[in-house]
C-alpha cells in the first residue's frame, strides 16, 4: 500500500517552495537592475522565477492557504 500523503505536509512543501522562490525572484531582479547592461538570459531568468512564483501564489490563493513570512 502506498503512503498517503496529508494535506498539511503538502500545504506547507507549498509554503516553503514559495518562500524560496520568492528569494530566488527578488535576488535575480536585484542583480539584473544592477547590472550596468543586463543581458538577455538575465531577464529570460528573472521572467521564469517571477512566473513559477506568481504560480505556486494562485495555487495558494486556490488552496487558500495564508502565510507571513515577510
Amino acid at each position: 500500500m502506498a503512503k498517503k500523503i496529508k494535506k498539511k505536509d503538502v500545504d506547507g512543501e507549498l509554503l516553503r517552495t514559495m518562500r524560496e522562490l520568492e528569494l530566488e525572484w527578488k535576488q535575480i531582479q536585484s542583480i539584473v537592475s544592477k547590472s550596468v547592461e543586463p543581458t538577455i538570459d538575465g531577464h529570460y531568468w528573472e521572467a521564469i522565477s517571477r512566473a513559477k512564483y506568481i504560480y505556486l501564489l494562485r495555487e495558494a490563493r486556490h488552496r487558500k492557504l495564508r502565510a507571513d513570512f515577510h
